[in-house]
Parts: structure tokens; C-alpha cells; sequence
């Protein structure tokens, strides 16, 4: 099914904000989009931070996560428009916290994203169904992220630090 992207995307800066900057008007894949306008951010923005201000940044933009997306859920008329990618963002950034740099980790991080997000294993899948609003649709992705976080943590210390 094509993405139908409301006009207000492009006038209202929450749902603006909700549909990733814009990304989560694809057409098509607007998650992998999402997440794809996420790395570019990720690099610019928050990789060279220390890890403590990685972890404010998370906090801070997984709580505005909630408003944005709930909000925007809200205007719309819709649970969870596709379109609406900030919890992708989201999600992208905790599985790239404490990373080491490099194109292989942030390609491997958005694999693993992506791949928890799409398959959604328990406890995603639980939060995705039981869990609504803006913490809903951040839930899921949060969750998504931290297993992410934790396979790719698990493959850097016990697999390439090996080798």
C-alpha cells in the first residue's frame, strides 16, 4: 500500500518533525526511509558526543517522541500512520550508542534495527499491540533499538574483538 502523506506534513512542523523531516513521505518502505534519514544525523550530530550526552539526547528525544508522534497521530485521525518515522530515528540512534565509528557499524546498526523492527520478536511485538498513543508508537521502536543496541554491542566485543 502506498503512503498517503497528509499536506500538513509540509506545513506543521510537529507533524513534520513525527514524519522524520519529511522521509516518512516515501511512497514506499517509509521506515527504511525513516531510518535512513536518521544516519546522516546520527553522523553529523550525535556520534562524536560523549556517551553521557548520547544518553541525554535519547532520553530528551524519545520524550519529545511521544508528544510529536501522539500528536500528529492525533491531527490525523490514525493510531500509527506509516509515515510517522521519528521512532525510527529514535530507534536507529540507541542501537548506534556507544557504536565504534565507521560505515560497517552503521551499516550493520541499520540492518539490525530494521530487521528487529520489521520481525518485531517478543517483547516488540507485545508493546506494538497493547501499547497505544505517542508512547506506543515509540514503544516498539525503542525496543527494537535496544535489542539492536545489544547485538551489536555483543558482535563488537565478542566477535571483531576477537579477530
Amino acid at each position: 500500500m502506498a503512503n498517503s502523506a497528509p499536506a500538513s506534513v509540509w506545513r506543521n512542523p510537529i507533524h513534520f518533525l513525527a514524519f522524520g523531516l519529511g522521509s516518512g513521505a516515501a511512497p514506499k518502505a517509509p521506515g527504511t526511509f525513516g531510518t535512513l534519514a536518521a544516519v546522516p544525523l546520527f553522523i553529523w550530530l550525535l556520534q562524536d558526543l560523549s556517551n553521557a550526552e548520547y544518553l541525554t539526547v535519547l532520553v530528551v528525544t524519545s520524550l519529545l517522541g511521544v508528544y510529536l508522534c501522539g500528536k500528529t497521530s492525533k491531527d490525523m485521525g490514525v493510531h500509527d500512520h506509516a509515515g510517522i518515522v521519528w521512532d525510527e530515528f529514535v530507534g536507529f540512534w540507541i542501537t548506534m550508542w556507544m557504536a565504534p565509528t565507521g560505515w560497517l557499524y552503521i551499516l550493520l546498526g541499520f540492518v539490525l534495527f530494521r530487521l528487529f523492527d520489521i520481525l518485531k520478536p517478543w517483547p516488540i511485538s507485545w508493546a506494538d499491540k497493547k501499547v497505544h498513543g505517542g508512547l506506543g508508537i515509540m514503544l516498539d521502536d525503542i525496543l527494537a533499538g535496544l535489542m539492536s543496541f545489544v547485538v551489536l554491542q555483543a558482535i563488537v566485543h565478542f566477535v571483531v574483538e576477537r579477530f
